[in-house]
């Protein structure tokens, strides 16, 4: 069975009785090459255990297989059991968990399943859950890489540099956690039923640690949020909404000795500049 193939993919859904649910942003994949670059691209091997997110009928899952030491896939419709059996009935080196990823321990997951083994997360990520799922993927902290196929919309704001116009709170914390890397395109002609959009395959890279000292990590998001909530406000106008304790004077001096301007807005800042300023934030609050 071609599981890229139209033909294939809906007899094998209409001998499950299975229909797409459009709630739950399911798109199959119809071009062999895209699971297989993935997959490629991802560097994975025999020395790789890969999570799984969202293997649908398995088109991604069967590549995996065949080059990782073992996958865990984790899929939420149960009513893609069925389909799954059949299809992946020759793999021996899967495990499927039909759960909410949001609702699982990850890292957890991860010792548990990959003991001695190089872990990395892997997905085609539905469009709706994207940011959530690659929040809990990042700051698991657990993976070599993580490489998903999103909306290219959102894997270019991943990969935005500070002053684009793209850049925002998502990419400070995608950032702040990984190397990201924008690897290839995938048209909407790969899909089944086709989405309205271009999708792309992104790479985050893990980094070992954080790359710049923070006195405070919850703070510094704190900060980056606060930074990105009217992106048409300064920096201190959008601070003193959050940190209104301190006042706008305090905060435009703490601004000034991070040698940023104070009419300077927060999507000028990179993550080094936001670390420079949590800190200092950090300090002020703590005095």
């Amino acid at each position: 069975m071609d599981l890229c193939s139209i033909n294939d993919i809906k007899a094998l859904l209409a001998r499950h009785g299975f229909h797409f649910s459009k709630s739950k942003g399911q798109n199959f994949l119809t071009q062999r090459w895209v699971p297989q670059r993935i997959v490629a691209e991802a560097g994975v091997d025999g020395a790789c255990g890969v999570l799984e997110v969202g293997p649908g009928i398995g088109p991604l899952t069967q590549e995996l297989c065949r080059k990782a030491n073992k996958v865990v896939a984790v899929e939420v419709d149960t009513a893609l059991q069925p389909v799954l059996a059949e299809t992946m009935a020759d793999a021996g080196n899967l495990e499927i968990i039909f759960g909410d990823v949001l609702k699982t321990d990850i890292g957890a997951l991860v010792q548990e399943k990959f003991p001695h083994l190089k872990p990395m997360a892997c997905a085609n990520l539905p469009y709706y859950i994207t940011t959530p799922v690659l929040a809990a993927l990042l700051s698991a902290r657990c993976f070599d890489s993580v490489t998903v196929m999103v909306q290219k919309e959102v894997a270019q704001r991943i990969c935005a540099k500070a002053g684009s116009s793209e850049y925002g709170a998502f990419s400070v914390f995608c950032q702040y956690y990984a190397e990201p890397k924008l690897l290839f395109d995938v048209p909407a002609s790969c899909f089944i039923p086709q989405p309205k959009v271009t999708s792309a395959v992104l790479q985050l890279r893990l980094r070992s640690a954080p790359p710049c000292e923070i006195l405070d990590e919850d703070l510094f998001f704190r900060v980056v949020k606060a930074s990105f909530a009217q992106r048409r406000k300064t920096l201190v106008n959008g601070l003193a909404a959050s940190f209104g304790e301190l006042g706008k004077q305090a905060l435009a001096d703490i601004l000034t000795a991070c040698g940023i301007s104070a009419t300077a807005r927060g999507e000028t800042l990179d993550v080094a500049g936001f670390a420079c300023v949590a800190n200092a934030l950090c300090r002020a609050l703590r005095a």
